[in-house]
């Protein structure tokens, strides 16, 4: 007999149209054969058919994360996971009571604090050794980007006043020059070296644990936005092999390959041979990730013009390009020419700028292979569905740019409001005008821009309907804040579109997934209630109650 699931609702959203309608969906061994009227739907059903009724509860397509790091997320939640705080106080308390549970650990490591609970968001040495003055601890921030540590640490690593900052990184000194405890960047990778090795069996729970926290909340397929080694974090490549090989990975993933940024064009042919041997299953390594710059709090981000200093007045520092702008364009275009999907973190102004004159290249000298549909590795339009991460400051020159040379915005909608780290780190130093440029969602979709979204999770919540409530009102669900920059927000249908249908043409997997349709395969999410008739500061309170992934239930929420 036939394996029937019909699922109805008063409120159905397909992603063909911008509202919701009543409706029924009917899945028959994981794909989806009609859509429509319940009285249209439910006559097709087979006698034995399971039966789900939402009621007034959304039935959408589930959702997809377009830029995630699952396996640093995991760690985190089962380490020194300072995410459960938001102050130094807290931050401390948990990582005395870690060291106190864990005597025999020869490190503490960990991560999840935010700058803001710091003055100048960087934390000291002084308070480490407080509590742990005799084992070496390393902690990064929320944002990947910077590491805490103590006094232990830095002598382990031999950083003293005398040590140099690297050339993509700080070392936050002391008045006497000595490290102060914090290390920006690339200077991470000066203690995170002398981390002892992460076993392979906790970096694959990792993974599993995470893929279980996404799909709890709706998310059925993500792209890892850094497969390989990065700044001293576990290589997670033999996590996605193990799950695969033993079937536990569940969710469609898309696995973007880590760019070395102190090497040029001669890694390319071991990005080629990593692609072969890392596809497989539901796990294809078919994107390559390019960091072109930091993050503004810590001024790092590339910007057309300088930051400012605290007075207000031109600082002489436009950021890190972390690969070269002047070779850019020829990495791209060979990338591009092998059927690679590039995706770009590109935070600042200037990096933006560089990605897009990087991809105008790229496209100038492959237009003959594209138009033929003939590239190297598979149909040209496939391979060249680029797309540009965080976009937290883009250049008005720049935002037409997008749709003419064909690139993705991936949206991290849930940085575009305000709070302590936008307010104290960030505006002070960018100034009015470059202020007006943060997160243009609204300029980049009137301007005829592709859409997609993903949280950067561990950096922040993977809550795909806190980012998209965000998206619509650029404030957090019950936050007093003022909006942040209000004429850049998007409607709900664009915001949940990004998230599913967007991703999903980012993913390479929109012909199967992404929207409700005959044929396509059942991964779909069941709301509690319907954002689309909630109030408008009110839609980050829905739920997902159920996610479905081939039609078979992967989450169910406990009563």
């Amino acid at each position: 007999m036939p394996n029937d699931l019909l699922l109805t609702s008063e409120a159905i959203f397909t992603g063909l149209v911008d509202a919701p309608q009543p409706g029924a969906i009917l899945v028959r061994d994981g794909v989806i054969v009609a859509v429509g009227t319940q009285d249209e739907v439910a006559p097709l059903a087979a006698p034995n058919h399971e039966r789900v009724d939402a009621g007034d509860g959304l039935i959408s397509a589930s959702f997809q994360d377009a830029h995630v790091h699952p396996v640093l997320a995991g760690l985190q939640l089962i380490s020194c996971n300072l995410g459960q705080a938001d102050t130094a106080e807290g931050y401390l308390a948990i990582v005395a009571a870690h060291a106190e549970a864990h005597p025999d650990e020869p490190w503490i490591v960990g991560g999840g604090w935010a700058m803001p609970a710091f003055p100048g968001g960087t934390p000291t040495r002084q308070l480490l050794d407080a509590i742990v003055p005799d084992r070496p601890v390393y902690l990064i921030n929320r944002d990947a980007h910077g590491a805490w540590v103590n006094t232990a640490a830095l002598e382990l690593a031999g950083i003293d006043a005398a040590t140099p900052d690297p050339v993509d990184g700080v070392i936050e000194r002391e008045p006497d020059g000595f490290p102060a405890g914090t290390l920006q960047e690339g200077a991470t990778q000066l203690v995170s070296v002398h981390l002892p090795p992460t076993e392979p069996a906790t970096v694959y729970r990792a993974l599993l644990v995470a893929q279980e926290r996404l799909l709890a909340l709706g998310i059925t397929a993500w792209q890892d936005a850094i497969i390989g080694s990065y700044l001293g974090q576990p290589d997670n490549t033999d996590a996605y092999l193990t799950a695969v090989a033993e079937q536990t990975l569940r969710a469609r993933v898309i696995g973007a390959l880590w760019w070395q940024r102190d090497a040029g064009a001669e890694q390319i042919p071991d990005l080629v041979r990593r692609r072969e041997q890392l596809t497989g299953g539901r796990f294809r390594a078919t994107s390559v990730k390019m960091m072109l710059d930091g993050v503004a709090e810590n001024f790092t981000a590339s910007m057309v013009q300088p930051y400012l200093d605290r007075c207000g007045h031109s600082s002489g520092r436009s950021g890190v390009d972390f690969v070269d702008p002047r070779e850019l364009p020829g990495y791209v275009t060979q990338l591009d020419r092998l059927g690679f999907q590039v995706h770009f973190h590109a935070l600042g102004d200037g990096a933006v700028r560089s990605a897009l004159d990087a991809l105008h290249s790229a496209a100038a000298s492959n237009n003959a292979a594209a138009e033929n549909n003939a590239g190297e590795n598979g149909p040209a339009e496939k391979s060249r569905r680029h797309h540009l991460a965080h976009l937290q400051v883009v250049h008005p020159d720049d935002i037409a740019r997008f749709a003419e040379v064909d690139a993705t915005a991936n949206l991290q909608a849930l940085w575009a409001a305000h709070d302590q780290q936008v307010d104290e780190l960030v505006i002070p130093f960018l100034g009015p005008e470059r202020d007006a440029m943060q997160y243009p969602f609204r300029s980049l979709r009137d301007a005829g821009t592709r859409l997609a979204a993903g949280s950067d999770w561990p950096v922040s919540d993977p809550n795909p309907i806190a980012a998209i409530h965000v998206a619509v009102n650029r404030t957090h669900l019950g936050g007093d804040e003022p909006a942040f920059h209000p004429e850049q927000s998007l409607t709900l249908a664009e915001a949940w579109l990004a998230y599913t249908a967007g991703s999903a043409y980012v993913n390479g997997i929109d012909d199967v997934t992404g929207t409700i349709e005959v044929g396509k395969r059942a991964d779909l999410i069941v709301l509690d209630s319907n954002p689309f008739a909630a109030e408008t500061d009110r839609i980050g309170d829905a739920r997902v109650l159920r996610t479905y992934l081939d039609g078979e239930a992967v989450f169910q929420a406990v009563p």
